[in-house]
């Protein structure tokens, strides 16, 4: 038997990220602006995607100001064509890409016998189909590089069905990011790229704090406060340790793995 082999740099070295570049879509706001922050802060380099370029380049800035080299590109994501441009830019800024993070994502409630096709075809669009043009576009430079970290944005509502609201299509979509995660993770694995995914809980964003003051949202948050053990939601700046470990060295042995930091809720 042979003696493992010892890993000589130290443990906090191995979640710096210096010579890295990354992508981050939906970044312009809530938890991809808190990705964006955590990956640059690290030492990433950072693309800052989204579809709105007022908030792609405000994001952008923001890490300009604390020295982290940043750029902002606008791109519909559930579009093929402008995907590939997308990551065509950022091989052209830096000449590489070494992390992927497929974030952008929209949620609905509605219930299922209301459900338009044009309703369901859009949910399957922005958050399973986007996922994996971003993927294979990126995948696509990582594997002549032999190596690579592609991180998807899940949900816990892959995993377990969100009471009281109706959102099946919600919950189908990002089970569907789960197991396209696993997949391309065991396909990618051999040629040294690793893909895993977050699932966030109920996390407080600006999109969250509307629902709140709606008469629904203060009739149904303290109802997933009650299910969550923690009692409370997530910060956004509580998920931004998940995507640098995910990103960094100190995962290289993970693949196909879904991170779920949802305070305990899928314990029940």
């Amino acid at each position: 038997m042979t003696d493992p082999i010892v890993e000589t740099t130290p443990i906090l070295e191995r979640f710096r990220l210096d010579g890295r570049t990354a992508l981050v879509t939906g970044a312009g706001q809530g938890i991809g602006r808190g990705y964006a922050h955590a990956l640059g802060e690290a030492g990433a380099a950072v693309a800052v995607v989204d579809i709105k370029p007022e908030r792609a380049e405000t994001v952008a800035h923001e890490l300009s100001q604390k020295g982290i080299d940043a750029i902002a590109l606008t791109t519909d994501v559930t579009q093929p064509e402008a995907v590939e441009a997308m990551v065509a830019a950022v091989m052209d800024k830096w000449g590489k890409l070494t992390i992927g993070v497929n974030n952008a994502g929209i949620g609905h409630w509605v219930a299922a016998t209301e459900m338009t096709p044009a309703e369901w075809r859009r949910m399957m669009d922005i958050n399973l189909n986007a996922v994996f043009y971003c993927a294979q576009a990126q995948a696509r430079v990582m594997l002549p590089a032999g190596y690579g970290k592609i991180i998807n944005t899940a949900s816990m509502s892959g995993s377990i069905v969100n009471t009281p609201q109706d959102q099946a299509a919600y919950n189908t979509s990002k089970a569907g990011v789960i197991h396209l995660t696993r997949s391309l993770a065991a396909e990618w694995a051999p040629r040294g790229i690793r893909v895993n995914c977050i699932s966030p809980g109920y996390t407080r964003t600006d999109l969250v704090d509307d629902l709140v003051s709606t008469p629904e949202g203060q009739e149904i948050v303290p109802i997933w406060m009650r299910m969550t053990p923690m009692g409370r939601m997530a910060e956004v700046s509580e998920l931004q340790g998940g995507v640098v470990y995910l990103a960094s060295a100190a995962s290289d042995f993970m693949t196909g793995h879904d991170l779920v930091i949802d305070g305990g809720y899928a314990l029940w």
